[in-house]
Order: C-alpha cells, then structure tokens, then sequence
C-alpha cells in the first residue's frame, strides 16, 4: 500500500471545492473516465484584473487525483490567472507534502486541467490531442509532446519516472521502447546519455501484475465483495450504500444507492472505492456505474 501524507489524507477524505463552481467563466476538462482519471475544473474569474475568485473541481479518480484536484483549486484562488498558470505540477505535490512516485501523475493532470480552464476563460482553444502519428501510449491516450514536456519540466531519466508522472507505460508495457527513444533523444539535448539498462531494470509497477497469488474468478469476486463490505458502514453513515453488479476483467461494475444516488459527490466516491480496490487486490481496475440494463437484469 502507497504511504500517503496526512495532507493528502485530508484532501481526500475532506475535499476543498468539490463540485462546481456556480457562475464560472472558465472550463477545463482533461482525462478520461475509460483510461481511469477524470477532472473537470471550473474557475469563476474577475473580468477586469483576472483574478480567479473561486475554484471548484469534479474528479473522477483515485485518492491522489482527488487531494491533488482539492489542493490544487485552495491554492489558485485569489491568484491572477497568470499567477495560476505558473504553479507547476511539483508545486502541487510540495503542497500535499508529497506524491507516492506511482501517483505523481495526479499532480500533471491538475496542471494540464489549470491550462485549458484559463484557455477556456481566455476564448482560446486548449489542445491536448495528440497529432496523428504522434500517439505513444495507446492504453492511456498519452502523446509524444506530453511526454517530452513532462521529462524536461520534472527532470526525469528513466521509464519508470515516465509512467509514474504520465501513465504511459503503466499498462500493456508495449510502448517502452518509444518511451526510452524519447527519454534517450530529450537526455541527449541536456548533455545526458539514457542507459537503456537501467529504464529496463526499472520497469514500471503497473506494467504487470504484483508478485501475489493469482486468485481465481471466485476468490477474486469474494475478494472484491469484501472490500465493498469494509467500505459500505461509512456510505451507510451517510444513508447512502453500494452493490456490486457485475465484474468483467478489469472492470467493476457497481450501483450506488439511497443518498449516493445523484450525489455530486458520486464521482469521489466511486474513485475511493476504486482505489481500495486496486490496493487491495494488487491489480488496476476501474470501477464504473453499472448501466440501467444492467440494473433491470440484476433486479430480473
């Protein structure tokens, strides 16, 4: 299990900011609920000295994305936009007292959903696709400029570093090579040699399976019920609760019920039970609401 700060623990379980801002000006969406990390942050600007009067964030994501996205909107507010756009990704992780290395890439998703909210206010057009042909990493959607900026701006040197603070990498591993002929040509222009036996050494924790007993389709799911039993006392606390509807591979289907139901919190609660999940079965998995047909079925 990762060794979280208590500032990252407060920021999780007692989000600043969470929701929408009413009124904003400013919109930024980056991530996607299909590669596991979501964030929508909104701004509401002061048209005249463009100070960001209010900040607010709706997350779909672990517990670090969601501390990073809470700490990220306390620091913004009251700054100019330009102020803003100078914090960086490093700046956001100091705030927390600290990353786990593996969840560093919480911290560039704040950053990147900054950019395109003050794009947004600005009537600019925020680009974060990738240009044809340029696609690197093809589980989480991470492009070859994403990772040339991330390596300079956070002086990495190795494959592990890149997918610790992009993803990329962290799932099929098929595109390390691209990732080392990036980090060998980015080195190169600093004066620095990549040693491709040391990115090989260090091969992503996510690129496989931790070294744990593989269980079986009926101990897994037992395993997963579980965890949502050791969860659901504090949803039940709040007159909300989940069930588990289907699992299919890596993905988990869930329903939430009672308050959870609607909550603008929902999003949260769902990246919390997902990464319980993750940690405790040792695997990535992504956690998503079951559909209205698989709910009619289920009650069938």
């Amino acid at each position: 299990m990762w060794d979280y700060s208590e500032k990252v623990q407060e920021h999780f379980y007692n989000p600043k900011n969470a929701g929408a801002v009413e009124g904003a000006n400013g919109v930024g969406d980056v991530g996607s609920i299909s590669c596991g990390d979501a964030l929508r942050l909104t701004l509401k600007v002061e048209p005249e000295t463009e100070v960001i009067l209010d900040a607010g964030f709706q997350t779909f994501g672990c517990g670090s994305a969601i501390a990073s996205s809470s700490a990220l909107t306390e620091m913004i507010k009251g700054l100019t936009l330009d102020e803003a756009l100078k914090i960086s990704n490093q700046d956001i992780a100091d705030y927390l007292d600290g990353l786990p290395p593996e969840k560093m890439h919480c911290s560039v998703m704040g950053r990147e959903a900054l950019q395109a909210a003050v794009a947004n206010y600005r009537g600019e057009v925020w680009e974060d696709d990738h240009e044809e042909g340029a696609l690197v990493c093809k589980c989480f959607a991470v492009d070859q400029v994403m990772i040339e900026d991330t390596i300079r701006a956070n002086n990495l040197h190795t494959v592990e570093e890149v997918t610790n603070y992009t993803k990329a990498g962290g799932g099929c591993s098929s595109c390390h090579e691209g990732i080392e002929n990036i980090l060998t040509r980015v080195l190169a222009e600093k004066g620095e040699t990549f040693v491709a036996g040391v990115a090989a050494v260090a091969k992503p924790a996510t690129a496989k399976a931790p070294e744990v007993p593989k269980l079986g389709t009926l101990a897994r799911i037992r395993k997963i019920e579980t965890v949502l039993d050791s969860i659901r006392p504090a949803l039940q606390a709040d007159n909300g609760d989940v069930e588990l509807v289907d699992v299919d591979g890596k993905n988990i289907y869930v329903h939430l019920t009672g308050a959870c139901t609607g909550c603008q919190m929902a999003a949260m609660t769902l990246g919390g039970i997902q990464q319980r999940l993750i940690e405790e079965l040792g695997e990535f998995v992504k956690v998503i609401p079951a559909s209205k047909e698989a709910l009619v079925s289920m009650e069938g």
